[in-house]
Order: C-alpha cells, then structure tokens, then sequence
C-alpha cells in the first residue's frame, strides 16, 4: 500500500529558506507523477509543483516560480521540494501527493489518488 511522509516543515524569518522531503513506500516509486500542494486556514488548497516520473519535466504554480523547486530522487523515493525567499504569504500546510503515470497536466486541478498528511511551514518574524 502506498504511503507518504512528509518532513523538513519548520518556523523561519521572512527571506528564509527550507527543504521539504516526502517518502514514498509502498510502490515503484518511479512509476509515479509527484507534486506539492499547499493550504492554510485562509487560504484554499493550492497545487505549487509537479514532476514528471523521470524527473525531467516540472510545472511551477505562479506564486512560487523562480523561489521553489521540486526534485525527485528515484534511488531514494523521495521528491524534494525547495524553498527559498520565503515570506508569510508561504505560510501552510504542505502536502505531497501522487498518481501512477501522471505527467502533470493541470495538475493542479487533478484529483491524486495518494497524499500525505503533511508538515507545518510557518514564515513569520
């Protein structure tokens, strides 16, 4: 049975940085699209980064271009995800999900079959 477990969710300054791990078992990892998403009280559930079963193609949302990246590492089952120039609009809960054979389109809509439960981001001075 598949399962994630996310780690790395800590309280940082405003311009920190933070890497977030999420474990895969259970499965043949490399059979599996990866992606982030995002969502605190205020805010709606949000898909910020997907990858690509061999780790060549990412899609980035908007909000995190250019200041997060997704990586995957197939001979650990894990997928990365990193984070720099944080500020408090980046403030959530982060969750990884994934499905067989998915390649990211409209991820961020996609209903994944498998997520974690989470881990805590918090950015505030």
């Amino acid at each position: 049975q598949l399962r994630l477990v996310e780690s790395g969710g800590d309280l940082v300054q405003p311009g920190g940085t933070l890497r977030l791990s999420c474990v895969v078992s259970g499965v043949v990892f490399e059979r599996y699209g990866l992606a982030w998403f995002r969502q605190s009280p205020t805010r709606a559930r949000e898909g910020i980064a997907c990858i690509t079963m061999n780790g060549r193609d990412t899609v980035y949302a908007e909000s995190v271009k250019g200041r997060f990246t997704i990586s995957r590492d197939n001979a650990k089952d894990t997928v990365y995800l990193q984070m720099d120039g944080l500020t408090p609009e980046d403030t959530g809960v982060y969750t990884c999900a994934a499905d067989p054979f998915y390649f990211c389109e409209d991820f961020q809509s996609h209903d994944y079959g498998y997520r974690g439960q989470g881990t805590q981001v918090t950015i505030s001075s």
